[in-house]
């Protein structure tokens, strides 16, 4: 490697990790929310809030992340993420109420907006034309080790707060367990601030800003001297053709000449979320025990959903500059097509029956009277069978002892699920995961990329808000099935209008790409 190259790659590692604390933030809650729905008492809406909170406060950071960046410079944005990172860890480790816990969570969503969009545009403009696509999905690899870190750890903080080790009792693993789970994002995010001191700022936004010597510098080290005298050229010639039009306004965004890139832009954002991925990676821990394997192996189950998105993610940096953008969308498209679509089928043919044997080993709490008349009764549909139960009970005592009673009424074909489930993260990890940041970080002229990105990553976010928010409402009223058959049917619509629209952008500079594709 020489050192120009090992020079970019490690800039580029360092600012991908503001994508680790993305990717750990917006996971770790998976861990948290069947304790947090007791101890608080939760509705499912409620449950669905403390999930989505953080994306809707990250949605309102990608609206100003990338303006506010085009004024102080995308180093300095960053910086603030780690610290904002940082305090919602602790603010959320000790809220002692539903309300403080949702506002602590929406101060790291902030972090959470500012860092997703600014990390892979930071890499996209420092990185070389011919490995820019590997460098900018490091953003994304960071965001699904931090996703795996975060099922490991909470597995880890679960299994160790079950175990009579002296200082996990002493640290009360057990009794603060999901506290904890949300406090140990601290040391990355402190990690990450002092990281950040020896990362320089953007060549193309130290050029914007007329400081020629200093983007020249870091060209230099990026590229060499020869190559980076061009690069500067070539920026300054995109920069002095932009400086005889007017301040870039977000009419512009919506002129003619940007119908094909917005299009573009706007349908890959929609699609990366409508298709329900953070509906398996926020709740994987819930969906898994809905097939009655019980709470642990449900956590575990949830580290092996982390270790494949990390492995096709790697998968898809290794490939990405190497087959291109679009024969990576259209794979993975149809895998979450098929994916979704296997788990409609697999929660499809469950059956649902409380035999004696099932509710004498019910918990004493449940009253066994109340359900005598459900004996052996089989039921079809998880909604059936919820409201059946919930009736005979009380719903708030159906809520209280909910995943017992499953587990022990479920007949299920456990493992066509979880082939179902780890299908979907594979075919996501390997394509539209990655690939979605990368479009992102190419599509747009350098004149009004900033602004460019935080819509259409507004857009992104305001879907992944939504997703999250109605998704535990979606398994209760609509059921398994239903709710996956739609996640499924959408991939299939997405699939054929993406791949009509969609070309391919690898191995072209920036500059090209914007002459490319930007008519008029």
């Amino acid at each position: 490697m020489t050192p120009h190259l090992r020079f970019s790659v490690t800039i580029a590692l360092i600012v991908a990790l503001g994508g680790f604390l993305m990717g750990f933030d917006a996971s770790v809650i998976s861990g948290v929310v069947g304790f947090i729905e007791t101890e608080f008492e939760l509705s499912k809406l409620e449950l669905g809030w403390t999930v989505s909170s953080l994306a809707f406060t990250a949605t309102l950071a990608m609206m100003v992340a990338g303006p506010i960046s085009d004024r102080v410079g995308r180093r300095s944005v960053l910086t603030v993420a780690a610290i904002l990172f940082a305090i919602s860890a602790i603010l959320s480790a000790i809220a002692p109420s539903f309300a403080l816990l949702v506002m602590a969570r929406m101060l790291g969503g902030l972090g959470v907006g500012a860092a997703l969009i600014i990390a892979p545009m930071y890499i996209a403009e420092i990185a070389p034309a011919d490995i820019r696509g590997r460098l900018v999905s490091f953003n994304q690899l960071n965001i699904v080790i931090g996703i795996s870190a975060a099922f490991f750890s909470n597995y880890l903080i679960l299994t160790l707060g079950e175990s009579d080790l002296t200082w996990a009792l002493t640290l009360r693993l057990g009794e603060w367990n999901w506290r904890w789970m949300l406090g140990v994002e601290t040391l990355p995010a402190v990690l990450y601030f002092f990281a950040l001191l020896v990362v320089p700022e953007s060549p193309r936004w130290l050029a914007m800003r007329g400081e020629d010597s200093e983007a020249l510098a870091v060209l230099e080290k990026v590229s060499g001297p020869t190559k980076a005298a061009a690069e500067l050229q070539e920026v300054r010639q995109s920069l002095h053709e932009e400086s005889n039009r007017e301040q870039a306004s977000l009419r512009e965004l919506f002129h003619p000449s940007m119908k094909l890139v917005l299009t573009i832009g706007v349908s890959v954002g929609i699609l990366q979320q409508i298709t329900g991925i953070n509906s398996v990676l926020f709740y994987s821990p819930m969906i898994f025990q809905r097939t009655g394997i019980g709470t642990d192996a449900a956590f575990m189950q949830a580290v092996i959903v982390g270790l494949v998105n990390l492995v096709f993610t790697i998968a898809a940096i290794a490939l990405i500059d190497r087959l291109g953008r679009r024969p990576l969308l259209g794979l993975g498209l149809t895998g979450i097509a098929v994916g979704m679509l296997t788990l409609a089928y697999g929660f499809g043919t469950a059956t649902y029956t409380l035999d004696r044997a099932a509710i004498n080993k019910l918990p004493t709490e449940i009253d066994r009277a109340q359900i005598t008349a459900l004996v052996d009764q089989t039921f079809d549909s998880d909604v059936e069978f919820r409201r059946t139960v919930s009736a005979a009970l009380g719903a708030d005592n159906y809520s209280k002892h909910e995943s017992v009673l499953v587990n022990a009424a479920i007949n299920v074909n456990s493992v066509l699920v979880l082939v179902g489930i780890l299908g979907f993260i594979a075919s996501f990890a390997i394509s539209i995961g990655p690939i979605m940041w990368v479009l992102f970080s190419e599509l747009f002229p350098n004149r009004v990329r900033g602004m460019a990105i935080s819509f259409v990553g507004l857009i992104n976010s305001t879907i992944a808000f939504l997703v999250s928010l109605v998704f535990p409402w979606e398994l209760e009223n609509l059921g398994n099935t239903n709710t996956f058959l739609i996640y499924g049917i959408i991939a299939v619509i997405g699939l054929v209008f993406v791949m009509r629209i969609l070309p391919e952008t690898r191995g072209r500079s920036l500059e090209e790409l914007e002459r490319l594709l930007v008519k008029g």
